[in-house]
């Protein structure tokens, strides 16, 4: 039974990523762009913790956090050149 809840949720997420990549196609402003590249980040963090409890490995969720601390760098980075113009001063 929790196979079939998984295979759901990554339906799920899989299905909010890809409306996520239309946002940031389709974005009007730059803010719009980020606010979606961020979620996409969540999204594939959720989806990475689904995989691995699909598989039953802990090795997803020490990847997961990877992905969480890469994600959060990026989305200061691009939030900093929108509003500045460079990244590092």
């Amino acid at each position: 039974m929790i196979h079939a809840a998984v295979m759901f949720a990554i339906g799920c997420y899989a299905l909010a990523l890809l409306f996520n990549l239309w946002r940031i196609v389709k974005g009007p402003e730059p803010a719009d762009r980020i606010l979606a590249l961020d979620t996409m980040v969540i999204n594939v963090i959720a989806l990475l913790v689904l995989y691995g409890i699909w598989n039953g490995t802990a090795i997803y969720y020490e990847s997961a956090m990877l992905v969480a601390m890469v994600g959060f760098v990026s989305t200061v980075a691009y939030c900093r050149f929108i509003l500045r113009g460079d990244i590092i001063e």
